[in-house]
């Protein structure tokens, strides 16, 4: 049985993410912000479907609120064996040429600063070189990253790409520790991200015109995740999966 933090657990992705690790048997911590409820009740879920399931508030770009989540992790669930980077945000569709310098801002400190307090975490603590037993960390990216988002998100999508790169060099740096490192990069998924976007409807009718036809589902992408934090994908690290049919 392994256990695994989730950043942003509470619902979207992260949620069906820790759902899928339950079906195993294995353990979640679940990372929220502010929606104490929803991530009560994805534990219960958890729970439900045989895993164990632990909640942790904190904000990941706040470096003693990551520290914190990391502590709290092993002391509940006793070890960690994964890291599922998903915590992210994203703005109201902009040029950048009417992009606020607070907006920016947050974007990277969530996105990027965020994501790289919440990698240094295992990268300290799972490492066979600093005692650990090794493990899995997956990035939560966006086919954004390759796609750039104009006149969107080209602050979500730099952002995005950062982690991609991240990825990549990361798993260099820890591949002889035992630990694996990856990035999975989502499509136009049907998540609450696109409300608060200003665009509830933007993957179902983006989606339409994807070579599949359709907008994916977090369960889709979550079976990606899965498969990264097994060791089915023992000699997978450095790699970028797209889920994004065919976009």
């Amino acid at each position: 049985m392994k256990s695994i933090l989730i950043t942003g657990g509470s619902r979207g992705i992260g949620r069906a993410t820790a759902l899928r690790v339950a079906r195993e048997g294995w353990a979640a911590m679940i990372n929220y912000l502010v929606d104490e409820e929803a991530a009560l009740q994805t534990a219960m879920m958890v729970h439900d479907l045989g895993g164990r399931a632990a909640t942790v508030q904190g904000d990941v770009s706040v470096e003693a609120d990551v520290i914190a989540m990391f502590d709290a992790a092993q002391a509940k669930l006793g070890r960690i064996d994964g890291v599922v980077v998903n915590a992210g945000i994203v703005a109201p569709p902009s040029s950048l040429a009417d992009m606020s310098a607070d907006r920016l801002k947050r974007i990277f400190d969530v996105n990027v600063y965020g994501a790289y307090l919440c990698a240094r975490e295992p990268a300290r603590r799972l490492g066979k070189d600093r005692g650990g037993i090794g493990g899995s960390v997956v990035f939560v990216s966006s086919a954004a990253a390759r796609l750039g988002s104009p006149f969107e998100y080209v602050d979500y999508a730099g952002s995005k790409a950062a982690l991609d790169t991240l990825a990549i060099g990361l798993a260099k740096e820890l591949g002889a520790q035992g630990v694996r490192v990856n990035s999975v990069r989502p499509g136009l998924i049907e998540t609450e991200i696109q409300a608060s976007g200003g665009q509830p409807d933007r993957a179902q009718h983006l989606g339409r015109e994807t070579p599949m036809g359709r907008p994916g589902q977090p369960d889709e992408v979550a079976e990606a995740i899965f498969w990264l934090l097994s060791d089915a994908s023992s000699y997978a690290t450095g790699s970028l999966l797209d889920v994004a049919g065919g976009r």
